[in-house]
């Protein structure tokens, strides 16, 4: 079983934890991690973009010049997609980009982005997240004493106001809870911090 260190958020080693090895010593599989961040990002379009055919753009019903005897190249509208103002060629419509994967797939890929946190020691596990206060200041003292000035993944059992507000202006930091936990958030933060009892929350879950 892989073992990481617990810390406070003094930044003080105060234990170890072992870790579920089918869910944080699994086999990394870096195409299906692949396939699941896609599907995110998909589900995450609007697709309201819109842009009008020549059928859609107003005017051009009358032909510009006769066809033959001007000496210029035939044209039946002015509002043709070569001419400016025309229509646009193919124009994109509102369409639903969202589309759904396995369970299997989903399930897999998260534990090979779990596991990849641990093999590249960037999974920080805290006995508990106190801070008292609405105060951006203290989360960012934690922050600096765990070493993770940079982009962090701050994940939780339960909700608290007080993380949740103090982390929400500082650029690169995203809260989350165990239920709300996604494969794309994990890969796209360089460290991931997370509670002891939210590792047992996600060993549950994902076991």
């Amino acid at each position: 079983m892989p073992k990481v260190d617990l810390y406070n958020v003094s930044g003080q080693q105060v234990g170890e934890i072992e870790l579920n090895e089918a869910i944080f010593g699994a086999e990394i599989n870096g195409s299906v991690m692949h396939e699941v961040v896609k599907n995110y990002l998909a589900n995450q379009r609007q697709g309201t973009q819109s842009a009008k055919t020549r059928a859609e753009v107003r005017g051009g019903g009358r032909k510009p010049w006769r066809q033959k005897g001007t000496g210029r190249a035939r044209q039946g509208s002015i509002r043709s997609p070569q001419w400016i103002g025309g229509g646009v060629v193919f124009a994109p419509k509102p369409r639903d980009y969202r589309y759904t994967l396995p369970k299997k797939v989903k399930r897999l890929a998260m534990k090979s982005a779990l596991s990849s946190k641990v093999k590249e020691n960037q999974m920080i596990v805290l006995d508990e997240f106190k801070i008292d206060a609405y105060k951006t200041k203290d989360m960012v003292n934690i922050l600096n004493n765990l070493k993770a000035e940079k982009k962090a993944l701050i994940v939780l059992d339960v909700k608290n106001d007080y993380v949740v507000k103090s982390a929400s202006n500082i650029k690169g930091v995203t809260t989350t809870l165990v239920n709300t936990l996604n494969v794309y958030d994990i890969l796209n933060h360089d460290k991931f911090i997370v509670t002891k009892d939210a590792v047992h929350k996600i060993e549950e879950v994902y076991a």
